[in-house]
């Protein structure tokens, strides 16, 4: 029973975004009011913020998701892996796999027009960043045991994030100038490939998790 439940929430908590998603496409971000998502989807406004503590979260809808996933792929690295290669290891399969997020898509352009013309949802993907660099700090100084004043968690996070940021904003900037997927992705790629030579080794190295014995 425990399972159809969580199964009709996610439903609902999906068709919510799409609803949503699809009027913020249509007539921008900022002029369409959550009174106006909830009427479409046909539930009331309590129901839509049940499920989304903000207008925010109905466009970049995966928040908790996002800021969390650096730190999961630190956490799941290999035996013999360090903390960079783990996380751009995983962003490279990204690309390759051409996974939702990444913005790989036909029609992304529509959704970085939304997003670029929104000053509130800018704000807003600023502070997932920060976030997602705080989180992956934290992460980085529980899996090295590094002490609370020591200050390379934050510069190797930062500089992480940095470099994939840096891979995914290819994508946006594509879309909107109408580059061919497949090109784009080769662009990642070949940013990736230079991601990887700009670090050296105490960044590279950092967090490396012992090799199987």
């Amino acid at each position: 029973m425990a399972g159809l439940r969580e199964r009709k929430k996610e439903q609902t908590r999906r068709h919510l975004s799409d609803v949503a998603t699809g009027l913020f496409l249509e007539r921008g971000f900022d002029v369409v009011t959550v009174a106006e998502i909830a009427e479409a989807a046909e539930v009331s406004v309590n129901t839509v913020y049940n499920y989304f503590p903000a207008k925010e979260n109905l466009f970049l809808d995966r928040e908790d998701e996002q800021v969390e996933r650096p730190s999961r792929r630190v956490r799941e690295r290999a035996p013999g892996e360090s903390a960079a290669e783990a996380v751009l290891r995983a962003v490279r399969r990204d690309v390759e796999e051409r996974r939702p997020w990444v913005g790989l898509t036909e029609g992304y352009e529509r959704f970085m027009r939304v997003l670029f013309g929104s000053p509130t949802l800018m704000a807003f993907l600023q502070r997932m960043q920060y976030r997602t660099c705080d989180r992956l700090a934290e992460t980085l100084r529980e899996e090295t045991g590094a002490a609370p004043g020591d200050p390379m968690p934050d510069l190797v996070a930062g500089l992480m994030l940095w470099l994939t940021n840096s891979v995914y904003r290819i994508a946006g900037a594509d879309a909107l100038a109408g580059v061919p997927v497949d090109e784009t992705a080769a662009r990642m790629l070949a940013m990736l490939d230079d991601a990887e030579s700009l670090l050296g080794a105490p960044a590279w190295d950092y967090a490396r998790r012992p090799a199987a014995s």
